[in-house]
């Protein structure tokens, strides 16, 4: 039985005095369930959320990292890095990263396989724009997308990635994926992933959902049978919000 994921994505939001304070507030009232929690933030807010969260069961997760264990690569963070402060995720191939900072299918390859080597469990982001939908082509897409960062990865390891469906153009713009769109798309994820692994696998396999998840929306996508969790943005910047997408 696949275990729902709720992550937050901070982006580039909140000094670490602003982590510790949300910590703080949301530690209130959360109380812990058969969700996964995660909160995805800044490198500089790291540490401090590892510590605030000690013992409670959610998880901290970095947005990216290097797919070296070090070298002369100025500004980069490693994978051994994150785990030498307790970082347990990290979000890979996001479209942000993808748009501005020019990531490929094949960085995004070689940064699965570099997590899944020091021990971090990725957060593989696939998903595709408006101009790709508006022209029949997400499918493909996002095929292609999924086919090429898995590639070298054995079942084994594949079953500790979760994906992060994010049509992008359902990003911080306030528009949704339709609870329909989002769980066609989130089968044929699964669907694709059956494709290479097997039933078996695929089935085991946790596919999030993100893109303006909002607690408005959060319960009727989370009862889609292929969606088991989400990545949540903006939302996940304010505890009350984000307790309510987590409590769904």
């Amino acid at each position: 039985m696949r275990i729902p994921f709720i992550a937050g994505n901070w982006k580039m939001y909140k000094t670490p005095k602003e982590a510790k304070a949300f910590a703080e507030e949301f530690k209130k009232s959360y109380e812990a369930s058969s969700v996964k929690v995660a909160i995805a933030a800044p490198f500089v807010d790291l540490e401090t959320l590892v510590k605030a969260f000690k013992g409670t069961g959610i998880g901290v997760a970095a947005q990216n990292m290097h797919w070296e264990s070090e070298g002369a690569y100025t500004g980069e963070v490693s994978a051994e890095m994150l785990k030498s402060i307790g970082v347990t995720y990290c979000i890979i191939g996001h479209s942000e990263r993808r748009q501005y900072f020019k990531e490929t299918d094949a960085t995004v390859n070689k940064k699965l396989k570099k997590a899944l080597a020091a021990g971090l469990l990725p957060i593989l982001c696939v998903g595709e724009n408006l101009k790709t939908r508006e022209a029949g082509g997400e499918k493909e897409f996002v095929e292609k997308q999924t086919v090429a960062a898995f590639k070298g990865i054995s079942a084994e390891d594949a079953k500790k990635i979760t994906i992060a469906y994010e049509p992008i153009w359902a990003i911080g713009t306030g528009k949704t994926a339709t609870p329909k769109q989002a769980q066609d798309m989130c089968a044929f994820v699964r669907k694709t992933l059956k494709k290479i692994y097997g039933s078996e696998v695929s089935e085991e396999m946790i596919i999030q959902y993100g893109g303006s998840v909002k607690p408005a929306n959060a319960s009727e996508l989370m009862n889609m049978p292929d969606i088991d969790g989400a990545l949540v943005g903006g939302a996940s910047l304010k505890p009350g919000d984000f307790l309510e997408i987590v409590h769904f």
